[in-house]
């Protein structure tokens, strides 16, 4: 997806950025918890270690090399979560249209008394607001 940045990225912001997406490389390539957890305490030592420099190209290079290490190690087949862009659910929310309420049975209905009288006072609100904004709706008396 492309998109125009509007805001400034800070370097804090893309260092931790690019812990999290090494992090869930290291998850792809473990799948035995253990060498996961070994392998994810090892890599924030290796940020620890450098979470003190204050020679700005010098922080700004590591970080280049970070991120070009990250790309080299990708794994080939990544985890993608369902809900996210790439994701077998992604944009699979159904959302029914309000209308289909009015086809459900009477006795359905009647399970949500409360819900259902205020939808029809809520109903008939807008209606008289569609009235009162646009007028009646015209219907031809010839049609037989």
């Amino acid at each position: 997806m492309s998109y125009i940045p509007y805001e400034i990225i800070t370097h804090k912001r893309q260092v931790c950025s690019l812990y999290k997406k090494a992090c869930r490389t290291v998850e792809d390539w473990y799948h035995y918890r253990p060498l996961m957890r070994i392998n994810i305490v090892r890599l924030r030592k290796r940020f620890d270690d450098n979470k003190n420099i204050i020679d700005v190209p010098a922080a700004q290079e590591l970080l280049k090399k970070g991120q070009h290490e990250l790309w080299s190690n990708q794994h080939y087949y990544p985890h993608q979560f369902p809900s996210s862009p790439g994701g077998t659910a992604f944009d699979r929310d159904c959302f029914p249209p309000d209308w289909v309420l009015d086809s459900w049975h009477p006795l359905e209905k009647a399970q949500y008394p409360k819900y259902f009288a205020k939808r029809e006072e809520r109903k008939k609100e807008y209606i008289a607001l569609w009235e009162k904004r646009w007028g009646k709706p015209f219907i031809p008396h010839d049609e037989h």
